[in-house]
């Protein structure tokens, strides 16, 4: 599998919410003690129109009011609204734990998911919009869970509270009620699914606008290069204007229920009003309970007609939590074998590739029955023209990818089912750009082992013979490198990654040509970090200029995917074929 999983795009909404609750059992946490207090809240709303109908009827029904009884009335109601108002509170505080402790798992889990897919289930999603749905679509999720979960738990009570009591007073206005907004309850969970549609285009053109934006900041210094920055203005308005046109579209229909429920909400006022004066001159219904009962109309208004905002809060969240699930839902196809995987014992690695195939998706192979041996301790070079296979023969040697057919071992064990804990510690890759962190250089340096102290770091620095640069740096060991290394030069970039590898004392070094696109002094500085690096350890380099071949033990020529040529150096450049025909343009190169 190599896109996202589109299963959860497929689900209804009750499934995707059921789903996304069981993922984060943190929503749940003390959800019994909220739901009481949600009831005591909601309670204490009835108890300022219980009080008004006992005033009217009894404390001033009769012509002279009984300042006794109406002041006993109103100091209830007082500590009724205090009680309420205490409740409301600690719900609202223990909703807001449950679920920033659910969101931060779900954080965590997806953040932590994304890492597990292989680079190239990676690839098949641009950047920003895969962080988007860890970050904005998480987002919209706690936007929803802290406020529109919040008014939905204490609408739901509310409307079961003043339904209860508007029957007690009269059935026969609580059913004229329940008629006017039974249509929109039913209209409503049928509109349901159109903002669902909504809201997923809402967050799918989010993602979009984040990546554009993302990939304009990462890629400045070339935009400026090439004077292209009118161009990316025009890619990145472009997925502004259509973020807003889907956050436009989206609104514009749930808007359509504002003015519908103010309608309902209206007519059935006036009917209440109505029908309410005719009980009463039946003698039916008492003048403090008609009024309390226009109360408890409002009580029971006022949850239909924010139920459209908590639709909108609920839908975006849904659509956010589809998007969340799709990561999680991707299987990914580079899996930890874990606990049933095998640890290999630390010493010198023999590597052996056998009838190994590989294609990318939807792509012709790139290789091709590749059977290949590497003793422990020897330096290999793998050269070939560009296309040819060699990257794809690094990636799937670190277990970045799985053979399509096939199998790569080390020490005798099938790489896939070795645990990554273990394979990582064993096997470490430099790739050829050599990649920071915004961090101080030892920060950088300490990735390769995060227990090293700054001794440790100065001394395989010594080791690497560059302790003549760490002290030309301005702040040594705390100099910040900036974002993505900016701040230092290419080659010290990769003389920071050389560091790195070192220090992590792997027993498999893979080098994407070190060396390449450097200033003289530079190489040789490296290929002295790179002496130092190698030494005693297994190492294969992708080789991009002569010296790194000349120095291998053996050298793998690859041409077509395939391994056409093998042996030393000198024995292939000797002989008619590809190593001698790149040998000659190598030599070429170096002369002009």
């Amino acid at each position: 599998m190599t896109s996202l999983s589109d299963v959860a795009a497929q689900e209804g909404a009750l499934s995707t919410l059921r789903r996304g609750l069981r993922l984060s059992p943190q929503f749940r946490a003390g959800l019994t003690g909220t739901l009481l207090l949600a009831l005591v809240a909601t309670a204490g709303r009835v108890v300022v129109p219980v009080a008004v109908q006992q005033t009217i009827d009894k404390g001033i029904g009769d012509g002279s009011p009984d300042i006794g009884f109406i002041r006993t009335a109103v100091l209830l109601c007082a500590v009724a609204v205090l009680i309420t108002a205490v409740s409301a509170y600690a719900m609202n505080v223990r909703l807001y734990k449950s679920s920033e402790s659910g969101l931060a798992a779900l954080r965590i889990k997806a953040f932590r998911h994304v890492h597990d897919l292989s680079m190239l289930t990676q690839s098949g999603e641009r950047r920003g919009a895969l962080v988007s749905r860890v970050t904005g679509d998480v987002d919209q999720i706690s936007q929803f869970m802290q406020f529109g979960g919040l008014m939905f738990i204490v609408s739901i009570g509310q409307l079961i509270v003043a339904s209860i009591l508007m029957l007690v007073y009269s059935w026969q206005l609580a059913l004229l009620v329940w008629a006017a907004f039974l249509p929109l309850a039913f209209a409503l969970r049928r509109f349901q699914r159109l903002v669902s549609g909504a809201y997923t285009r809402v967050r799918e053109r989010t993602g979009d606008l984040l990546a554009a934006v993302s990939e304009s900041v990462v890629g400045a210094s070339v935009i400026r290069a090439y004077a292209s920055e009118d161009r990316t203005a025009e890619k990145v308005d472009t997925s502004v204007d259509a973020t807003r046109t889907a956050q436009t579209r989206a609104q514009a229909l749930v808007a359509l229920t504002f003015p519908t429920s103010e309608l309902v909400a209206a007519a059935a006022t006036a009917a209440v009003v109505v029908a309410g004066v005719l009980l009463g001159v039946d003698d039916q219904l008492s003048a403090g309970e008609l009024v309390a009962f226009l109360f408890l109309v409002t009580l029971f208004v006022a949850p239909m007609q924010t139920a459209t905002e908590v639709l909108n809060d609920a839908q975006n969240a849904i659509a956010g939590w589809r998007r969340v699930l799709g990561v999680l839902d991707t299987v990914p196809d580079v899996a930890d074998p874990g606990e049933d995987g095998e640890v290999l014992p630390r010493g010198p690695i023999e590597v052996r590739f056998e009838h190994v195939e590989f294609a990318y998706p939807e792509s012709p192979p790139v290789l091709h029955d590749v059977n290949a041996a590497i003793a422990p301790r020897s330096r290999v070079a793998i050269v070939g023209e560009t296309g040819s296979g060699k990257t794809t023969f690094a990636k799937l040697l670190t277990r970045l990818m799985d053979p399509s057919s096939g199998r790569v071992l080390v020490d005798g064990v099938p790489l896939d089912r070795v645990r990554f804990s273990s394979l990582r510690e064993r096997i470490v890759m430099v790739p050829q750009d050599g990649f920071l962190f915004d961090a101080t250089l030892a920060d950088n340096i300490r990735y390769g082992k995060p227990d090293a102290t700054d001794e440790d770091l100065v001394l395989a620095l010594t080791e690497l013979g560059l302790a003549d640069w760490l002290d030309g740096l301005p702040r040594k060991l705390n100099t910040p490198v900036g974002q993505r290394g900016e701040s230092l030069s290419a080659g010290e970039r990769q003389l920071v990654a050389l560091a790195r590898a070192y220090i992590a004392d792997p027993d498999l070094l893979v080098l994407d040509e070190a060396t390449s696109a450097v200033d003289p002094a530079t190489e040789v500085r490296i290929q002295r970090a790179l002496d130092g690096v190698t030494r005693g350890r297994t190492a294969i380099s992708i080789a991009h200029r002569l010296s790194t071949a000349e120095a291998a033990d053996e050298v793998f020529v690859f041409d077509q995917g395939r391994i056409v040529q093998r042996g030393p150096h000198a024995e292939l450049v000797a002989e008619p074929g590809v190593y001698a025909d790149l040998h000659e343009s190598w030599v070429a190169q170096r002369t002009l």
